[in-house]
């Protein structure tokens, strides 16, 4: 035991938990910790220009490494600043510990039927409750050890999310008699049930066109090198979510591509002829399964692998359940599918989906578009961005096109918001993806998106990190306006109408950083080489493409999965 300050304890804890970097913006009620956190020199600082920045790039950080990101506000406006990116952690299982400076204890309402006692006074933890595994406030400095030994334990274990730790001014300052910090526990997994698997393994040998759906949580569980085993040991094709880009490299022979509402068609297709489909960290919600449930489930038989019980049957009823951590089930499914009849091989369902992905390209979605395509886009973006540790996709039809038509190498990241879609994640999110990775980032934003977190381009000067930013820009909020043109008679009030967006190339050169743009698909391939003239230099490439370009195939809403726009018309209203 020794003596020693709160705020000097804490830098220690996140140093033994393996934290490398705490993001923050300055603010007078977390002066404690950063000062602690400076004189320690274990953890680097990385002061952001707006709160909600630092939660996305904790967000990044954390799905990245699989540490919790950590990231620091001050009390008040500085603390509320972080909810969307907290949000966008909760809804996309990205492991996180959000620490807030709360006012003195002798300032603050207590029990008072007033709104605020001291300065910048705001209660986070109520308001964080519902989109955190846990938020709380410490009342004394004794406890400091026990609550963040409790939320680095309960960011990682199970599905992961966002733990929020509001800590009074007065008690990071104060001295105690304490021990040296130790780095928390690895938290169990859960493991699945033998039958279920066995189950499963039967179901998969009798099926004649079997499908695994991965989404999220096979990233969260840290069992990408598990998923290729079974994958490759199983000969089954492989679906994914918009999370689940990555999980298999473009180039895989059982990669299929991208299901739900922008799915590409072929993937869709094979969703609808699946036999048999086994969903490993996917929550079949309504963007993956359209509202037409009982079309979804068909006749087909669904194994269903989730940590959490309540994902399973709350939309696509009559699935089989197993309950169990994503990398403890491949593993358990590897070892006993050795020897099985599992492993026949379904080469003729292979090069069936193979030939529905040749009668239906991509690239020819949009065959009347004027000017750049945007799915040929990121193909050629893709062919010159090897050296790319990570793509980081901002909210829209970009979004979209990107997860159709990236071309992902084994290694690289494919990070966005998914289930907060929150527009202006990719520009913070990337500073996270490429300090954590050591390597460039590509970011793919819309020019609407882009416009949110702007000012992060002096964060990005600041450190000269390499990313690599691709504004597309067709002039208007694109998703939202393909929803007026569909729903709307196409009044395009606030998508075109009363919107605009700068120069991009004149902003980032107040910023310090090259930019470039291209107006047409023969300057393509100079403007790509422009970007990746210096790999270890930010750039910015604007894009432009047509302002009607429609983000192509879109589930028919109201329809099955199967019936996609523009060949089917929605027969109800969707949100966009």
């Amino acid at each position: 035991m020794r003596e020693v300050k709160v705020a000097d304890w804490i830098a220690e804890y996140l140093a033994e938990q393996g934290v490398t970097r705490v993001y923050e913006l300055i603010g007078g009620m977390i002066v404690h910790m950063v000062d602690a956190i400076h004189r320690q020199g274990r953890i680097e600082l990385v002061s952001v220009r707006h709160e909600q920045a630092a939660a996305f790039a904790a967000d990044a950080e954390g799905r990245i490494t699989r540490v919790p990101g950590v990231a620091m506000a001050t009390s008040g406006p500085g603390a509320t600043n972080l909810l969307t990116g907290i949000g966008s952690c909760y809804f996309d299982s990205s492991p996180a510990v959000f620490i807030t400076g709360q006012v003195n204890r002798h300032e603050q309402r207590g029990g008072r039927g007033i709104r605020q006692l001291g300065f910048q006074e705001t209660d986070i933890v109520t308001m964080a409750a519902p989109i955190t595994k846990g938020a709380v406030r410490v009342e004394t400095a004794e406890e400091v050890p026990a609550v963040l030994e409790w939320a680095f334990m309960l960011a990682t274990q199970g599905r992961p999310g966002p733990v929020l730790v509001d800590i009074p001014m007065d008690v990071q300052g104060t001295v105690l008699e304490l021990g040296g910090p130790v780095r928390a526990p690895d938290p169990p997994r859960a493991a699945p049930a033998a039958d279920a698997v066995d189950e499963l393994l039967a179901a998969l040998g009798r099926a004649k066109r079997p499908l695994m759906l991965v989404g999220a949580g096979v990233r969260a569980s840290g069992a990408i090198d598990e998923l290729r085993a079974a994958v490759d040991l199983l000969g089954v094709p492989v679906v994914h979510s918009l999370l689940g880009v990555d999980a298999l490299p473009y180039e895989h022979p059982l990669r299929v591509g991208l299901i739900g509402s922008y799915g590409n068609r072929w993937g869709n297709w094979s969703i609808g002829e699946a036999d048999v489909l086994l969903v490993v960290g996917a929550r079949l919600d309504i963007r993956q399964t359209g509202s037409e449930v009982e079309a979804f489930k068909g006749d087909r038989v669904i194994f269903h692998v989730d940590a959490e019980e309540v994902e399973i049957n709350q939309r696509v009823p009559g699935c089989h359940p197993v309950v169990a951590d994503a990398r403890a089930f491949l593993r358990e499914m590897c070892t006993r599918a050795k020897g099985s009849n599992a492993l026949a091989g379904h080469a003729a369902w292979t090069e069936e989906i193979a030939a529905k992905r040749a009668e239906w390209p991509d690239t020819a979605e949009l065959p009347d578009i004027e000017g750049l395509n945007p799915n040929v886009l990121m193909h050629e973006l893709s062919a010159v961005s090897s050296a790319a540790g990570s793509y980081v996709v901002d909210v829209g039809q970009h979004q979209q096109w990107a997860a159709q038509s990236l071309e992902l190498t084994s290694r690289q990241r494919f990070l966005t918001s998914g289930g907060m879609g929150a527009m202006g994640f990719s520009l913070p999110a990337a500073i996270g993806a490429a300090l954590s990775t050591g390597e460039p980032a590509v970011i793919i934003a819309g020019d609407g998106c882009f416009q949110l977190n702007l000012q992060e381009l002096q964060t990005v000067a600041d450190r000269g990190l390499p990313l690599k930013i691709v504004v597309v820009d067709n002039g208007c909020h694109g998703m939202v306006r393909q929803f007026q043109q569909s729903y709307f008679d196409g009044r395009y009030q606030s998508t075109v109408w009363g919107y605009s967006a700068p120069d991009f190339s004149r902003v980032a050169l107040a910023f310090g950083i090259g930019s470039a743009r291209v107006d047409a698909s023969d300057d393509l391939a100079g403007a790509l080489a422009q970007l990746w003239a210096d790999p270890s230099v930010p750039f910015l490439l604007t894009v432009s493409i047509d302002l009607m370009a429609n983000a192509y195939p879109k589930l028919a809403f109201g329809r099955p999965v199967t019936e996609m726009e523009p060949f089917a018309q929605p027969i109800a209203m969707e949100g966009t």
